[in-house]
């Protein structure tokens, strides 16, 4: 496959909707990312060690694959990944390479839907085969492993997946995913998990062991952006335990970024090394926030159909007061300023994207609710 053929992909709906409007918009209810962290807060929480690499930092070229003790510090966060499994990258460029060393034009591949929007246009993108793997909204955005089961055929190639799970806040149980291993494992598929939104289980007791943990093919992308508050560093990591398939994927990074910016890495290693302290606030800002959304919605049960969300710092509500999703949100942040985000650009009709991890989740709440009640459900 040619690189111009790798190139053609269709524009990303998500990213041209924020692109318009979120820095425009005053008061910002879609988020995905918990409250981005200053860089005075971050460092008051640095190590000695951190703090001593950041005051002598060097803008020179770093190792490609990442700073040999942030990958190290990456390495904690899984059971049976060493240093040398991890890669770091952009998140964004993480989900490209990582795809482009699995796929090739031609191939199958499974992945769940709705989500985000570059786990399966990639692959379409390749020319390859992609079958959507849709969760049920009437039991709670709950993804059926048997329907995974079903879609995965002989010579699919590629599983992909992301729990928790963004839009919905879905998280399957650990049984359950288990078996969406198993069922990569017996068919031969590279299983890439997006786990970006890991640590944010509001019962920690449902958190699920890393797939890169559980099997040999699997890779596993995390990164700063969403639990920690720090999409900003653009810090994301691949860490998979096939020696071959981590070889591809750095050799193709030479191609996009090449190496991960300095300052960044020294951010990264310092927050992973207050990861406690940060996951812990992180997390507590969430659970207050979705009591504060689940209240609103109570209060207008003739305009949202909620279905609660299980972990990550999303919920993907529906909308009962008729008209489309996008001329719904178009109307709300052109008549209070508020930022919802339509489901049309996840490819569905008829629910929003609300987030939960940000501090002007209130603010933004109140301001939404005083529209609704001066004017009433947008009229379409």
């Amino acid at each position: 496959m040619t690189w111009s053929q790798q190139v053609k992909i269709e524009p990303f709906r998500l990213e041209r909707y924020f692109a318009e409007h979120e820095f425009t918009s005053p008061y910002l209810l879609s988020c995905s990312d918990c409250e981005p962290r200053t860089l005075a807060g971050l460092l008051a929480l640095a190590d000695e060690d951190s703090l001593r690499r950041w005051e002598k930092l060097g803008l020179g070229y770093t190792e490609s694959a990442g700073l040999a003790d942030l990958r190290v510090e990456i390495s904690r966060l899984y059971g049976r990944i060493r240093p040398e499994h991890v890669l770091v990258a952009v998140p964004e460029e993480a989900i490209f390479v990582a795809l482009n060393c699995m796929l090739d034009k031609g191939d199958h591949a499974v992945c769940t839907f709705p989500g985000y929007q570059s786990l399966y246009e990639i692959p379409r993108a390749l020319g390859c085969e992609v079958s959507p793997w849709r969760p049920r909204r009437d039991e709670g955005w709950r993804f059926d492993v048997d329907e995974l089961a079903g879609l995965v055929r002989p010579g699919t190639k590629a599983v992909v997946v992301n729990f928790p799970h963004n839009p919905t806040g879905a998280l399957p149980t650990a049984p359950e995913f288990e078996r969406v291993v198993e069922v990569a494992r017996e068919s031969g598929a590279w299983l890439l998990s997006d786990e970006m939104y890991r640590f944010l289980e509001y019962d920690p007791a449902g958190r699920l062991r890393p797939a890169c943990d559980l099997y040999e093919r699997a890779v596993s992308l995390s990164g700063m952006s969403k639990a920690f508050g720090m999409a900003g560093v653009r810090i994301g990591w691949l860490a998979t335990r096939d020696p071959g398939l981590f070889r591809k994927m750095a050799a193709f990074k030479d191609y996009t970024t090449i190496c991960p910016p300095a300052p960044s890495e020294v951010l990264a290693l310092a927050a992973l090394r207050a990861r406690d302290i940060i996951l812990e606030a992180n997390l507590a800002l969430v659970r207050e926030n979705l009591g504060l959304v689940e209240g609103f919605m109570s209060r207008h049960p003739r305009i949202f159909e909620p279905v609660k969300p299980v972990a990550g710092t999303t919920c993907f509500p529906g909308l009962l007061s008729g008209g489309d999703d996008t001329g719904f949100c178009r109307a709300v942040v052109e008549g209070c300023g508020v930022l919802l985000l339509p489901s049309s650009v996840f490819g569905v009709e008829g629910h929003v994207r609300i987030g939960l991890g940000r501090t002007g989740v209130p603010e933004a709440l109140d301001r939404l609710e005083r529209f609704l009640e001066e004017s009433g459900p947008p009229s379409l």
